[in-house]
């Protein structure tokens, strides 16, 4: 649903428009971010758990004496484990996720305070200054932001679709 505001002068459509087209960016992008960050946090604990308990159970089993190779076995699975999740790096990907999806959200916020409050009584060269900023705020976080993966867009899209991007305020009555 497009934020533009009534009463709005022709001069600002333009103005309003791409800054309309700012929010539905960062709001996608918010969203996949925040989705990229569950998906991290979940690689992170399917490898991270397994391997410390297979490194636990190989040590102890070790200890206990003649049991054969079985705690070798484990010792190697949770080695492998181990090597996985460092290499992956996905407790630093998730925590990257999160910043860059906060960071977007407040771009959407800014974006979104300047269409229903600021833009109306703005001069047109004060509203050009201010898409310029917003522009190059979105700019910057596309350039830091790692992209979401086919996944997390997915659920981003059931997200947004499903309101979870909506505010009880927006509603119509």
């Amino acid at each position: 649903m497009p934020l533009i505001p009534n009463g709005l002068p022709e001069s600002h459509r333009g103005i309003a428009q791409e800054a309309d087209r700012i929010h539905e960016s960062a709001m996608w992008s918010a969203q996949g971010q925040f989705e990229q960050a569950k998906l991290w946090r979940f690689i992170n604990l399917m490898l991270g758990v397994p391997a410390a308990g297979m490194a636990a159970v190989s040590g102890g089993t070790a200890l206990a004496g003649d049991v054969g190779i079985w705690p070798g076995i484990l010792a190697l699975a949770a080695a492998a484990f181990s090597a996985t999740l460092t290499t992956v790096n996905a407790s630093r990907r998730m925590t990257q996720a999160q910043a860059s999806a906060n960071a977007y959200l407040q771009l959407q916020t800014a974006t979104r305070q300047f269409l229903a409050i600021d833009l109306v009584d703005m001069s047109r060269e004060d509203a050009r200054d201010t898409l310029r900023n917003l522009t190059n705020t979105r700019d910057e976080l596309n350039k830091t932001a790692d992209p979401p993966g086919r996944l997390a867009y997915k659920l981003s899209g059931r997200n947004i679709n499903g309101g979870g991007q909506g505010y009880a305020a927006d509603e119509e009555e």
